[in-house]
């Protein structure tokens, strides 16, 4: 199943969206849109999906997705009221020479930057949630002062980190469709036994000719995103729960304990039972 294709209509006197989605609006399944987003979660807690990124979100977070990356806010539990304020804008929507003026050359920069996903930081997540509350409230030429602000404090502080390390160039409606399938069965499916006959057969290609395919248009193999991706969940249940490491190992979709201490080395760089006490407390998965 491919993302959803999301159409999104700011309003007459608008020029880019700004307002609060709250359960039951807030639940939306994997989709994509071509207008950038900033959205600031304002009530709940639970978990992101981002390109090839699983981490976790909680009240007060704010991400800054790209163009066209695929995404998805799932909350921890059917029953939990969450709430997120949405700021959806398309590129041009200040006119189209805007971002080619050489003033703006650090928001182009941001722009591009976003692609990946960016999950901001303190101190300037403090500073642009009550500026992006803000945007859902004014009218008029303030709305567009209060937008360019935010993304011109994103791009001169940098105060954030990127989440998803998916690189997918620009691709056909083909290509583009035989991806979102993949990482949409990926998502789905990373906790369980995921083989490369498996999803081959899914997007009905060989397994030589899937893994060369996937590897041109990512840069990287399937075995690679497809850890990437358990690696992520397994960062969520390491710092959001109590569980043992080894059960963390098999719930996240590996084998044994030892390829999972291997993988998660190799993706973050340090062990799993070091990144449990890193983070612990903080409630922020990465």
């Amino acid at each position: 199943m491919k993302p959803i294709v999301e159409k999104l209509t700011p309003g007459e006197s608008h020029s880019f969206v700004a307002r609060t989605y709250r359960t039951p609006r807030f639940e939306v399944p994997w989709h994509q849109h071509v207008e950038y987003e900033l959205i600031l979660f304002t009530e709940g807690h639970g978990t992101s999906f981002i390109g090839n990124y699983i981490g976790g979100f909680k009240t007060g977070d704010i991400f800054f997705l790209g163009s066209n990356l695929p995404h998805c806010f799932q909350k921890a539990h059917k029953h939990l009221i969450t709430s997120a304020v949405v700021v959806q804008f398309k590129d041009d929507f200040w006119g189209t020479d805007f971002l080619q003026l050489p003033e703006a050359k650090k928001i182009r920069g941001l722009l591009q930057v976003s692609s990946k996903g960016l999950h901001i930081k303190d101190p300037l997540q403090k500073v642009l949630a009550p500026m992006v509350k803000k945007l859902e409230q004014v009218s008029g030429f303030e709305r567009i002062i209060i937008i360019c602000d935010c993304l011109n404090r994103m791009a001169e502080a940098k105060q954030f980190e990127t989440v998803s390390t998916q690189e997918v160039k620009e691709l056909n409606a083909r290509n583009r469709d035989r991806l979102d399938k993949i990482f949409s069965y990926t998502i789905e499916n990373f906790d369980d036994a995921v083989t490369l006959e498996a999803i081959a057969g899914h997007v009905n290609m060989s397994v030589p000719a899937f893994c060369n395919y996937f590897k041109k248009s990512t840069k990287k193999t399937y075995i690679d995103f497809l850890n990437e991706v358990r690696i992520g969940h397994a960062c969520k249940l390491l710092i959001e729960t109590a569980k043992p490491v080894e059960a963390i190992c098999y719930e996240s979709g590996f084998n044994t304990i030892a390829n999972f201490n291997k993988q998660f080395q190799k993706v973050k760089n340090i062990t799993p039972s070091r990144y449990r006490k890193n983070f612990a407390g903080t409630g922020i998965a990465g």
